[in-house]
């Protein structure tokens, strides 16, 4: 429900009841991730989509009988073989959907609240909410572990909690433990360095999500202390926060509430990935725009102030006039983040790289043809860069596109930055048997 953050907010200042349908996993091949919601207040009002179209309808009265309800229940929808006219997705996947009441009397109202206000300013914000049927409770966690709210009867009293160990990531990026993203979001503080110098255009971007988070301040009061559970919740949530992952938690057997399995939905807002261009080159001024239009917060950086200025670069979110590798070297980035290269000049290219491919970051690219990139790989391993980090170099940069004009080259860089971010290999979808969409492998971008 947080990718509606903005509409659902005034929704709450005007004191409507609303209903949210989130999906939770997606199986297969469907036109939605996991996140992606339906809302309808009680006058009717829809916004949103969970299918692109194929179950809206099917969504819409569930989310009307949940607000005469009050109560939260879970949904799956598949295609149906029998009947071409069921209720579906035609694209042969299934999705699993969590219909959850949000009404003005409802004691959990404030923690939704809460979590569409952060998510709409942009603040990095995870909400986490039980899969299981009339439990519509839900937690606030901050990037830090702290938390307000609770899970409500799914979380009241069972102080057996959640199992953190063996706990299995499924929706937005499966395989990947809770445990296994701690270890990456913990990995992401400060580049060692100062800035000193830099001369920025615009805006930074929101808070950083990454790195390891101190013991959870906990809401709450000594009448009703956050139970066990809610805490080691929080945690889980904390991680997923940290690499900015939404999708469902699956504790191990013995890891139950009230003696049973629970399942929890995930949902993380975090700020745009960021593109950093070095280079202030007309291929830097297309790929800014491209950028943007994926949704990324665009820095473009260059040591030379006649080139790096806004009159160039209007869609970059910032220019910044420093040399690259010190610019790097102050930056606090994340998993998400993509670097590319198009100085062309290895006084900066060389320093700038050594550092970028020492970071764990979604992307490095650097522009040349294979002479020029092969003269650049003996130069980064006289520097010192062994081969498992320069197999991390994208060079030369983007997919084979044939193209020749800035913007056919920034269309053939932001496709590779796609292709790694989702798990693409980057050839025709005709013949090449593989998923539409599929599950994505990275941390990404």
């Amino acid at each position: 429900m947080l990718d509606l953050a903005e509409e659902l907010r005034r929704w709450c200042a005007e004191g409507r009841d609303f209903a949210v349908a989130t999906v939770a996993s997606v199986h297969g091949s469907a036109p939605r991730q996991p996140g992606a919601a339906l809302a309808v207040d009680a006058a009717g009002t829809a916004i949103g989509s969970v299918s692109g179209g194929c179950v809206e309808g099917a969504v819409y009265e569930l989310c009307r009988e949940a607000l005469e309800t009050g109560t939260a229940r879970r949904e799956r929808f598949g295609y149906s073989d029998e009947d071409a006219f069921a209720v579906g997705l035609t694209c042969g996947g299934a999705i699993e959907v969590l219909i959850a009441p949000v009404r003005a009397a409802d004691p959990w109202r404030g923690g939704y609240e809460a979590a569409l206000s952060a998510a709409a300013d942009g603040e990095p914000v995870a909400l986490v909410r039980s899969l299981s049927d009339g439990e519509p409770g839900a937690l606030l966690v901050r990037p830090d572990g702290a938390f307000s709210g609770t899970l409500g009867g799914a979380g009241a009293g069972a102080e057996a909690g959640l199992s953190v160990s063996g706990s299995v990531v499924t929706g937005a990026s499966p395989g990947l433990s809770a445990a296994g993203a701690a270890v990456a979001g913990s990995a992401l503080g400060p580049v060692a360095g100062a800035a000193s110098g830099p001369v920025v255009a615009g805006s930074a971007p929101g808070s950083a999500v990454a790195g390891s988070a101190p013991r959870p301040v906990v809401a709450g009061s000594a009448s009703a202390p956050a139970s066990v559970s809610d805490r080691r919740a929080a945690d889980e949530a904390a991680a997923f926060l940290a690499v900015g992952r939404t999708g469902v938690l699956t504790p191990v057997a013995d890891g139950a509430y009230r003696g049973r399995p629970a399942e929890l939905l995930i949902e993380s807002s975090v700020p745009p990935p960021r593109l950093i261009v070095f280079g202030a080159i007309d291929f830097a001024a297309a790929l800014a725009r491209v950028g943007k239009f994926l949704g990324h917060h665009v820095t473009v950086c260059d040591a030379r102030p006649v080139f790096a200025t806004r009159a160039r670069f209007p869609d970059a979110d910032e220019i910044v006039v420093d040399w690259p590798h010190r610019y790097l070297d102050g930056q606090r980035l994340d998993p998400r983040t993509a670097v590319c290269v198009l100085t062309h000049d290895e006084k900066f290219d060389i320093p700038l790289l050594v550092r970028a491919l020492r970071l764990p970051l979604a992307y490095v690219g650097a522009m040349g043809s294979h002479r020029t990139h092969h003269a650049r790989l003996a130069r980064l391993r006289a520097a010192g860069l062994g081969e498992e980090e320069l197999s991390r170099l994208r060079s030369p940069i983007g997919l084979d596109l044939g193209g020749r004009t800035p913007e056919e080259t920034a269309l053939s860089i932001a496709a590779e930055i796609v292709a790694v971010r989702r798990g693409g290999s980057g050839m025709p979808l005709r013949g090449a048997g593989v998923p539409i969409h599929r599950e994505a492998v990275g941390a990404g971008c």
